[in-house]
């Protein structure tokens, strides 16, 4: 009993790590499509993200220029307002009664003056800024075209290439979905956990030569032993990766030439 037991154990272990490198070929295929596909997902994403960029700048000068139509408005409106005050003070001047009013007249006079110029001044220089911020929409409404007919391109190109390897990769990523099923809870996210950190994107790899397929550092022999008997999952103890036999899951090792020995020349003695 106890060692049927061990056998369901062990059997458990082949197949959980059988069902892990079948799943690590159907990932890495995924990975493959995906590199076919290259870099225009992340081009298309770009330029999406400057295309909003260059909208969000649009409408910013808008409503800059928006804001500088009303500042003139009300520039225009106080200067409106200042020259009535001077004509009042001008016709208050012609009927001072002493030197100590017209003084005061002549002075609010020059005081509104003064307003009236400083308006004029803030007018100029808010149409003179309206017109760089017209110039910046101009510039920016044909980036934004041309970063637009980018975008078109890029997306009929990766539409393209994604239509092609589309039913693949559906059938390859429902493959795994199904395969995922038969692997407990633990060892799938550890499995993922591992795949995530690695480079290649590879969480199971199997010997070669004596070496971890993943990081190809050196496994001592009692190590390999320990992972040709499959009774347990090892993972390699320099990139992490988990480790299986090769011959477990199908997968014809190369044969190590054994060295020539030179022969021993004979010498003139013997």
């Amino acid at each position: 009993m106890a060692t049927e037991k061990k056998n369901d154990k062990e059997r458990s272990v082949e197949e959980r790590l059988q069902n892990l490198y079948q799943l690590q070929s159907y990932l890495s295929e995924i990975d493959r499509i995906k590199i076919l596909r290259g870099e225009l997902p992340n081009e298309v994403k770009d330029l999406e993200d400057e295309i909003i960029r260059y909208q969000t700048r649009i409408q910013k000068y808008k409503d800059e220029i928006e804001e500088l139509k009303n500042l003139v408005a009300q520039k225009k409106g106080d200067i409106n307002e200042r020259r009535i005050k001077i004509e009042k003070y001008e016709e208050q001047i012609n009927n001072v009664r002493n030197n100590r009013e017209f003084a005061f007249l002549e002075k609010e006079k020059e005081f509104e003056g003064l307003e009236i110029e400083l308006a004029e001044k803030n007018i100029r220089e808010a149409n003179e800024k309206q017109e760089q911020k017209a110039a910046e929409i101009v510039r920016a409404e044909e980036g934004l075209a041309d970063n637009k007919h980018i975008l078109e391109e890029k997306r009929k190109e990766l539409e393209e290439i994604v239509s092609e390897t589309r039913m693949e990769e559906e059938n390859i990523r429902m493959k795994a979905k199904d395969l995922e099923q038969k692997i407990d809870d633990y060892t799938l996210a550890a499995f993922k956990r591992i795949r995530k950190n690695a480079r290649n994107g590879l969480g199971i790899v199997t010997v070669q030569r004596s070496a971890c397929g993943g990081c190809f550092n050196r496994i001592p022999p009692q190590r390999q032993l320990e992972i040709k008997m499959h009774k347990k999952v090892i993972v390699c103890e320099y990139c992490g990766r988990i480790m299986v036999d090769g011959a477990l899951v199908g997968e014809v090792q190369p044969e190590v030439e054994a060295p020539v020995k030179p022969k021993r020349k004979l010498s003139k003695n013997s």
